[in-house]
């Protein structure tokens, strides 16, 4: 076998066993590594790079190699999900760090942090004053968690108290100017309705480079021409408006009729329908 055929194998043979080594491993490999990981996945790189390019060394071993280091992070792994004790020895504890909006400076040394380096995480979090943090946690994995104090927390519609629609996922129905049929149906909606939608705006579907559908069933479309304008649809806000102009005309008309009988039928529909446009209300504003 020559330098290139050698090369050529083994990359591929590496590829596949470190393709399948890190499916096994499952998603957390490639989102958050603790420290074990880490120097894991170093040295099965580093042994995979030394076997491709040392022409005089043998596949077998590499592999052997690799698949070893493989298997102690899967195990890694499989006892730190059943016991905390073995997790908490490999992967550290979480640090408290600031609490009460004081530094907690012992922790802070003991996990090798300056000031500088805390008052970059907290910007990350878009937190400038320590003094507005009520608690403050440095993760195993080297993230700060952070609850900021309740005065300084953004009012939500919660503490208000008021009703809000719920959210639910939006559906991507338009792709490079395709129909996603299956999406579309999971939308609860037609092609019917999608050809009445686009035409309303003023595009036709080849300009659309994305269209989805939110939880309210409203078409939002991104076209290939950026300087097309195109106009938002607003069902939502028509039929609130036009729920209010009915029972408007409903108080109109007990005014202007002399029957006491149908004064009172105006008086109690046009009670039922405002009743009704307050519990609407949430849900179709804009």
């Amino acid at each position: 076998m020559n330098e290139w055929t050698h090369i050529i194998v083994s990359s591929v043979l590496f590829v596949v066993t470190l393709f399948a080594i890190t499916k096994i491993g499952g998603k957390k490999q490639l989102a958050e590594l603790s420290f074990f990981e880490y120097v894991s996945g170093i040295t099965i790189g580093s042994i995979a790079g030394e076997v491709i390019m040392g022409l005089d060394g043998n596949l077998f071993h590499g592999v052997l190699a690799i698949v070893i280091f493989g298997s102690f992070t899967y195990l890694h792994d499989l006892i730190g999900i059943k016991s905390k004790k073995f997790r908490d020895f490999f992967e550290g504890k979480a640090t408290v760090i600031i609490k009460d909006g004081k530094v907690m400076e012992e922790n802070l040394k003991k996990e090798k942090y300056t000031i500088d380096e805390l008052n970059s995480l907290l910007r990350q979090k878009n937190v400038f004053k320590t003094a507005d943090v009520e608690f403050a946690v440095l993760e195993p994995k080297g993230d700060l968690s952070v609850l900021l104090k309740k005065e300084v927390l953004p009012l939500t519609a919660k503490d208000l108290n008021l009703p809000v629609a719920p959210e639910k996922e939006s559906y991507t129905v338009i792709m490079d100017g395709n129909v996603l049929n299956d999406q579309l149906a999971a939308a609860g909606k037609t092609k019917g309705w999608l050809d009445i939608e686009l035409t309303n705006l003023g595009v036709t579907l080849d300009n659309v480079f994305l269209g989805q559908v939110d939880s309210y069933g409203k078409l939002f479309i991104d076209t290939y021409d950026d300087q097309l304008q195109v106009p938002s649809p607003q069902p939502r806000k028509l039929l609130l408006a036009m729920l209010n102009k009915c029972q408007a005309d409903l108080e109109l008309f007990a005014l202007a009729t002399e029957s006491s009988s149908t004064r009172e039928m105006y008086n109690k529909n046009a009670r039922k329908l405002q009743e009704a446009i307050q519990k609407l209300k949430p849900f179709l504003k804009e």
